[in-house]
């Protein structure tokens, strides 16, 4: 049987659909900047698109259900394989996948053209499908460890079709379980997924640079408290978001959370921009749920849509850049270190995530942090897909 180098090299169509990372990290910055850009018309109001969702429901919608979606697929096509021993999807069947998830934002942009349940089915088709393949590459590998991970993809899957109930009954669905659940799930992901990876990543960088101290070795019994600790706190949350049980919860979950990435050594990987993003990425987890929790039990001082963004953007955002850059770079035979315009995307989409959080406690400035964070955004995943674009097409050796 072929190896997965040997299938990817096998095949002579075009060089984006030799590997699910290619036309779906691509997608996903190219949807992440222009998304944005269209946010920031529709939110002063010079712009309306034709969809069902309300301005503030398409945004919340575009970014997780969206975005996140194409990172996601991206990442499961190219990681499931080394998973499992089993061969990845490459070619048409990819190029099919990659076009469900281009019909799912074209149907919700335009869905007030649209009976609900189509633009709902359009926008559902590439995540169900996901989990057939997700579903089929652990049973037939054995691959039992990973359940986990089709249990956080399935529940991603299940709130989307939430969000779109709630939307279709005129709720504010950017403030409902759906949008609480897909981005618990999120946030889930990171913590099992990052709490793999950036310890391993840490690990052998440090031991190439010398002694010192090392990461403690992933999925220790305090990794399983603090993961515990944090799927209670966020199942509390989607039912009863503003309970001092949630907030204290939440508070519990955020100090285990900073205790387990102060385990992994990053203060020794600051000379290391593709290494230290990982953990800084991870940060926003933690800080993200000790300020959700600062703004349930004082909310006239902490904004708790600023704090929701320290996930959104903050965990979410940082975490699937860091991974998008160093997924390409590995996979496309290039050296594991970040250069001055990768570093530079970092820097900007911290800035992004600064602006907004700003702007939940500066209200006379708001509109203005809102555009700067905007532009910085823009800046950054425009620039991914410029700077990355080229790996995403051209053939390496």
């Amino acid at each position: 049987m072929a190896t997965t180098a040997e299938q990817v090299r096998a095949w002579r169509g075009p060089t984006i659909l030799s590997y699910g990372f290619r036309p779906f990290f691509f997608g996903a910055g190219i949807w992440a900047s222009l998304s944005m850009a269209l946010w920031i018309p529709i939110l002063s109001g010079d712009m309306t698109l034709p969809t069902r969702f309300s301005s503030i429901d398409w945004h919340a919608h575009e970014f997780l259900f969206g975005y996140l979606a194409a990172v996601i697929a991206g990442f499961l096509l190219t990681a499931v394989p080394n998973w499992t021993g089993r061969l990845p999807i490459v070619g048409w069947p990819l190029g099919g996948l990659f076009a469900l998830w281009l019909i799912g934002r074209v149907a919700i942009t335009v869905s007030a053209f649209l009976p609900p349940l189509v633009a709902a089915a359009a926008d559902l088709a590439l995540p169900l499908a996901l989990i057939g393949f997700l579903m089929r590459e652990i049973i037939a590998g054995k691959n039992w460890r990973n359940l986990i991970v089709l249990g956080m993809v399935t529940a991603f899957v299940l709130a989307n079709g939430v969000f779109h109930w709630e939307a279709a009954q005129g709720w504010p669905a950017a403030q409902g379980y759906g949008l609480r659940a897909g981005l618990g799930a999120a946030i889930m992901l990171i913590a099992v997924i990052g709490g793999r990876i950036i310890p391993s990543f840490t690990r052998n960088w440090l031991v190439r640079k010398g002694p010192g101290r090392l990461p403690v070795p992933p999925m220790q019994s305090f990794d399983k408290v603090a993961l515990v600790a944090l799927l209670l706190a966020l199942m509390v949350w989607l039912v009863a978001p503003q309970t001092a049980l949630a907030a204290g919860l939440l508070l519990i979950a955020g100090v285990l959370h900073v205790a387990r990435l102060a385990r992994w050594a990053g203060e020794r990987t600051v000379s290391e921009p593709l290494v230290w993003i990982l953990h800084a990425g991870y940060l926003f987890l933690p800080l993200g749920a000790l300020a959700m929790s600062a703004g349930v039990l004082a909310p006239d001082r902490v904004s708790l849509a600023a704090a929701q963004h320290l996930w959104m953007a903050g965990a979410v955002g940082v975490m699937t850049m860091a991974v998008m850059t160093r997924a390409t770079l590995g996979h496309t035979g290039q050296a594991l270190t970040a250069g001055p315009v990768t570093t530079g995307l970092y820097l900007m989409l911290i800035a992004a995530v600064a602006c907004r959080f700003a702007a939940g406690f500066w209200p006379a400035a708001s509109m203005t942090l809102y555009a700067l964070s905007a532009a910085f955004w823009i800046i950054a995943f425009g620039g991914f897909a410029l700077a990355y674009g080229p790996s995403f097409v051209r053939r390496h050796a």
